[in-house]
């Protein structure tokens, strides 16, 4: 290798060390000022600042930045219940279906909690009522929250749907107790013999929870 062209080698080869050091102090203050946008639009959502969300989206934070808990930030949003903070996102192209790490959608944690003004701008925007897994309609029957169970089958939500494990909205409603919702489900025409993976159904958990009125009016509907 002539002298010429060690020379240049090595020219290059300190360029692109100094290179990669720049890059290493160029990048952490953009991560840092990302991150810090992600603080700010958080404590925006949970308070339910629209106009703060609205003006941090402006200035360029992520509408699907997660919170510090990994939670995105529509589904803090539809947690409690910040309905212009959900607008101002759904505004700033926050995908309607993101999930969380245990596979929740903001549809299912407003229903969850009962959020149904919530609920209704999520699937204006075709937030998913069937999605695969656990459902919305199933967290609405735990959440004994009867005006989201009704909204839900009206938009096409599956009376029957069934979460991994097997269970459905009327398994919830009966384990915890939901009388009300369990009567609902029931006009509605659920299936009081299906079973989970462990073969329990909807009136074997009323035996066990002892709950003596809804094990007859399960009874009562046909189940066995």
């Amino acid at each position: 290798m002539t002298r010429e062209i060690r020379g240049l080698r090595s020219r290059l080869v300190a360029m692109l060390i100094a290179c990669s050091g720049a890059c290493v102090f160029a990048v952490a203050p953009l991560a840092a000022d990302a991150q810090r946008a992600a603080d700010d639009l958080a404590v925006a959502v949970v308070n339910d600042r629209a106009a703060d969300v609205r003006a941090l989206l402006a200035r360029g934070a992520d509408p699907n930045a997660n919170d510090a808990n990994g939670e995105p930030m529509l589904i803090v949003a539809a947690r409690n219940g910040s309905v212009g903070s959900v607008d101002a996102l759904l505004a700033g192209r926050a995908d309607v279906n993101a999930r969380n790490r245990y596979g929740d959608t903001a549809l299912m944690i407003a229903a969850l909690n009962g959020h149904l003004e919530v609920m209704k701008k999520l699937r204006a925007r075709n937030a998913d009522v069937n999605n695969a897994g656990w459902t919305a309609l199933i967290y609405a029957a735990t959440g004994g929250h009867d005006d989201a169970v009704r909204y839900l089958l009206a938009e096409g939500a599956d009376l029957n749907a069934a979460s991994p494990n097997g269970t459905t909205a009327l398994m919830m409603a009966v384990r915890e107790g939901r009388t009300s919702t369990v009567e609902l489900l029931i006009a509605r025409g659920a299936d009081v013999n299906r079973r989970n993976q462990n073969s329990a159904s909807a009136l074997d958990w009323a035996k066990r929870n002892n709950d003596a009125a809804l094990v007859a009016r399960l009874q009562r509907a046909g189940a066995k």
